[in-house]
């Protein structure tokens, strides 16, 4: 297997697969591949390193807002090619995790793996309303034996705690950290907040030791500010918000 990552801001990840070798992904990642690339489904990722996952595994993922299968991506009658690009502007990081080691990332992170790589979910904290909606904060896990390539959304920021060391981290820009580094919710409470609804200003303390990397773009917070840009059903006239907006809504107007 080789793995090259192409491009700079918007990285396509680029896997030669020699017949028989295989990549696992959720389910939707693939970008395009080559005709002889076998897909199926598994509630596991299959290896010898501990990635069979399983049902009890499956129901996790499906618990916070995840398919209970996995897709499997294997190459038949020779060679083949598969790609995964990024849905953001930003990196594809590959990691290497050895048995009883375990990395966390954020719930858009993991790309796809090698079989071997488990994937659950770490942690699932629930905002009363804001930028997170009902499924809230949610951490994947990553454990087993092999590689896994994640995405983290625009600059990536690279930090290695020492022991005992804290740095408080919005939610949003937690990209990825080692199993070893401590994490805990903190609220700050009496601060109105449009990101966490009713529950106030959230941050998450991140206690080293331990490596974590922090992006700078997540999903939720652009999502969240682009938000007032949107149209809504309930308020025609806000598809003609910004000036090219307005300018299109005259002329469809025939002002």
């Amino acid at each position: 297997m080789q793995a090259e990552i192409k491009g700079t801001t918007m990285p396509v990840l680029e896997v030669t697969l020699q017949q028989g070798e295989q990549v696992v992904s959720t389910h939707g990642e693939l970008s395009w591949m080559t005709p002889n690339i076998q897909m199926s489904q598994h509630m596991g990722t299959g290896g010898g390193g501990g990635g069979g996952g399983g049902f009890m595994q499956g129901l996790k993922r499906v618990m916070g807002g995840g398919g209970l299968f996995l897709t499997h991506y294997e190459a038949t009658q020779g060679a083949g090619m598969i790609t995964f690009a990024a849905k953001l502007p930003g990196h594809i990081v590959p990691t290497d995790i050895a048995p009883g080691q375990a990395y966390f990332v954020h719930r858009h992170g993991w790309l796809c793996g090698t079989p071997g790589i488990t994937p659950s979910i770490g942690l699932q904290q629930t905002f009363r309303g804001g930028m997170w909606g009902g499924d809230g904060f949610i951490l994947q896990k990553l454990e087993g034996q092999g590689r896994a390539w994640i995405e983290l959304s625009g600059e990536l920021v690279h930090y290695t705690l020492a022991p005992g060391q804290t740095l408080m981290v919005h939610p949003g820009h937690v990209g990825m950290f080692e199993g070893t580094v401590q994490f805990n919710i903190t609220r700050v409470p009496g601060i109105a907040n449009m990101a966490f609804g009713a529950d106030g200003f959230v941050l998450v303390a991140l206690t080293g030791p331990g490596q974590l990397w922090l992006q700078s773009m997540p999903l939720p917070v652009l999502a969240h500010g682009l938000e007032p840009y949107l149209a809504h059903q309930t308020d025609p006239q806000a598809a003609e918000s910004g000036a090219i907006g307005g300018i299109i809504g005259n002329i469809m107007r025939g002002q």
